[in-house]
């Protein structure tokens, strides 16, 4: 099974303005999921949406910022489970932003998907194409 999500887009927008949307929690809540994110090296916080029971999830995402390279790089963990402190998933999420013409380059590689994770990897690697969709009318609105 592939272990990893790659994605890239090309954006009109500045590396600083597609910044934002990764960074500020209220920006975030809009195009992915309500979260208590702060952009501090360490800080722990929970993405979370409604329960999947069918994946052995119970809806909410526990998280850890890791890296942090203003306008250039963010990444964090990505954990997810039934609920009872056993994370049955176990994933980084990891944002690159690099200057692009007049505009900026955005890719994300979430990776460290288990093989217990298939139906998780094939639901996420549509779902963050839709969910940057979202960002990206957000944006352009």
């Amino acid at each position: 099974m592939q272990k990893e999500i790659k994605h890239e887009w090309i954006y009109e927008q500045s590396p600083r303005e597609i910044w934002k949307y990764l960074t500020k929690a209220e920006l975030i809540a809009l195009w992915l999921m309500p979260n208590n994110f702060k952009l501090k090296i360490g800080h722990e916080f929970q993405l979370t949406t409604k329960p999947m029971p069918a994946l052995d999830l119970d809806g909410v995402f526990q998280c850890k910022v890791l890296e942090i390279e203003p306008y250039q790089k963010l990444s964090y963990s990505w954990k997810g489970g039934s609920g009872n402190g056993i994370f049955t998933l176990d994933t980084i999420c990891e944002w690159t932003l690099e200057p692009h013409k007049k505009g900026t380059k955005l890719k994300l590689k979430h990776s460290g998907f288990g093989e217990n994770n298939t139906d998780i990897f094939i639901g996420m690697t549509d779902g963050w194409l839709k969910k940057i969709e979202q960002m990206l009318e957000l944006i352009n609105a």
